[in-house]
């Protein structure tokens, strides 16, 4: 298996080179609909082609949401096929969201489905859930490194519930969610210019200063545009992490398609913003 550039480092040229933003890829009913298409194949195949048109040759990451596609059955899976094959041919960072996350040879077989050179889902990153213990996530940690691609791990998530189990505090005194972050330092120690193993971390969830973000690795950040968060928010969020910090825009971007110009004015948009408040910072 031929080994790319790790993830880590071509991800730092793209941020630098066409700025940090990653949108979306998420094709859910709702916004189908607003588009004017129909919740079936056909939609999302138009869906996603013109998503891909539109930003694969200007932004750093595109991040399909697995699920959408999945909800249509193989069909579904084979345009997920397409769209990740044509957004990483015009130059995008493909990150898979699947979250997934399970033991021994099923955590196995999750990980070549998506990190695997030879797969036809093979992605630049992957996201995933360490919430069955950060070491049952070795499998892909190791055909990550193998591969050249990429991990996010769940560590400090936008959504309300998450705090029931990411701030829990384990016996040490330290917080579940300040481990996943040790565990990711520990991976990404020296790594140069930057480390393959991101975590998630929600824009939204406001000062974070309690919690080492240092961990010489990406961290996305979901949360800015319809869940309230700003680029303006970034550096008061991440604080001296902020240049390696990869903002996820969904809904603040799609919801201007299906034009293609007015999709790549929305992202320009928030790849401008972003790139001013990380600089300013």
């Amino acid at each position: 298996m031929t080994v790319m550039e790790p993830f880590g480092a071509r991800l730092r040229r793209a941020m630098d080179e066409r700025g940090p933003l990653c949108v979306g890829i998420d094709p859910h009913a709702s916004l189908l609909a607003e588009w004017g298409l129909n919740d079936d194949v056909a939609g999302l195949e138009r869906f996603s082609r013109t998503v891909v048109e539109a930003m694969a040759d200007r932004v750093a990451v595109l991040k399909p949401q697995s699920a959408f596609f999945e909800r249509f059955g193989s069909r579904g899976v084979a345009v997920l096929e397409k769209s990740v094959e044509e957004a990483r041919a015009a130059g995008a960072l493909v990150v898979m969201d699947a979250k997934r996350g399970d033991i021994g040879s099923t955590m196995t077989a999750y990980a070549e489905s998506f990190l695997h050179k030879d797969a036809p889902l093979f992605s630049d990153a992957l996201t995933v859930s360490p919430y069955l213990g950060y070491g049952s996530l070795k499998p892909a940690v190791d055909l990550a490194r193998e591969s050249g691609a990429g991990l996010f791990v769940l560590a400090l998530t936008s959504n309300p519930e998450g705090g029931e189990v990411q701030h829990a505090v384990r016996g040490d005194g330290r917080s579940v969610g300040a481990t996943m972050l040790a565990h990711l330092a520990a991976e990404n120690a020296g790594e140069e210019p930057l480390g393959s193993f991101g975590a998630v971390v929600g824009a939204t969830l406001g000062d974070l200063s309690s919690y080492d973000l240092g961990i010489n690795g990406p961290l996305l950040a979901p949360g800015i545009g319809a869940q309230g968060a700003t680029p303006a928010d970034l550096p008061r969020v991440f604080g001296a992490a902020v240049r390696n910090v990869v903002p996820n825009v969904s809904r603040g971007v799609l919801r201007h398609g299906p034009d293609v110009a007015a999709l790549r004015t929305a992202a320009d948009r928030f790849a401008a913003e972003i790139r001013t408040a990380v600089t300013a910072s």
